[in-house]
């Protein structure tokens, strides 16, 4: 079975599957070695690891693509991939979707703020017209070359327009062509509760630690009948405590010794790169 129709059988199914965010390649193989089953390339990360700066549009569609292909390149996992507002118009959604199908994704993301876009979680955002959403979601739909890709459409209209208006831009998304819905930044149990009961096209809740979404356990998301439940940073999150840590000692103690809690043994580094692989093309070439 091909990534697509893969994440397609796993969407469907409404369980809760969990998502983890990958930053680059490497985040990625992490992913994949602890036995996830699916990665999603996340728009935030890229900008903070490659950028050091905020999720706030900066990042563009060249570099999504990049970073899209060298992660295809490194996993067999299915890929939904952060396309944040489409980088334009409807024609520029075309052509975006048309380029991450073609660098590898299994699923893109659109979403419907107002560019340059920002963090879902950020305040201070706008989104565009419920016209000019549909239409985007209509061109994404069209562009794509192999019908098993699916659209991701995301609707950040919670913060401005309120809950019901969020939910009835996610049924005209669904109407448009959309094959998995996103409300972003819900803030109450109660909206999380009923998103399930009031949209019937499978659903990703964002679980963004620190955000402004209540946190709950992904056996009750799926439970309640959510597709995917996506932790898009946690592991972003969590290498930068690693890094803070292990520096933090080098600066005091003047040296870092090989303890496996604070940092990785070095074996296990290469295994993850896949050395043993690349060894074994050496001898064959040589």
């Amino acid at each position: 079975m091909s990534t697509k129709k893969t994440l397609k059988a796993l969407a469907e199914a409404r369980r809760g599957l969990i998502v983890p965010g990958a930053f680059n390649a490497l985040s990625a193989k992490v992913i994949e070695d602890l036995g996830f089953e699916a990665i999603y390339v996340t728009g935030a990360g890229v900008t903070n690891m490659w950028y050091g700066m905020p999720d706030q549009g900066f990042m563009g569609l060249a570099e999504i693509a990049d970073h899209t292909a060298r992660i295809r390149d490194a996993v067999n996992l299915p890929l939904i991939v952060d396309c944040d507002t489409g980088f334009g118009n409807a024609m520029n959604v075309y052509h975006s979707v048309r380029t991450l199908e073609r660098a590898g994704a299994d699923c893109i993301q659109l979403e419907d703020q107002v560019a340059p876009k920002r963090c879902g979680h950020f305040n201070g955002k706008e989104v565009i017209s419920t016209a000019e959403a549909v239409s985007k979601i209509k061109a994404a739909v069209d562009a794509r070359r192999d019908s098993d890709l699916m659209i991701m459409a995301r609707t950040d209209a919670c913060a401005m327009l309120g809950f019901e208006a969020a939910v009835e831009r996610a049924q005209l998304f669904a109407e448009a062509g959309a094959d998995i819905l996103f409300v972003e930044a819900v803030t109450t149990a109660e909206e999380i509760r009923s998103l399930p009961t009031l949209i019937n096209k499978p659903q990703l809740m964002n679980m963004v630690i620190g955000g402004k979404t209540p946190i709950f356990n992904a056996e009750e998301l799926g439970d309640l009948g959510y597709g995917i439940v996506l932790y898009a940073n946690a592991g972003l999150q969590g290498a930068l405590a690693g890094m803070q840590k292990v520096l933090t000692v080098l600066r005091d103690e003047k040296q870092v010794l090989e303890d496996p809690n604070l940092v990785a043994p070095f074996a296990e580094r290469q295994r993850l790169v896949d050395k043993p692989f690349w060894d074994s093309l050496e001898k064959r070439y040589t």
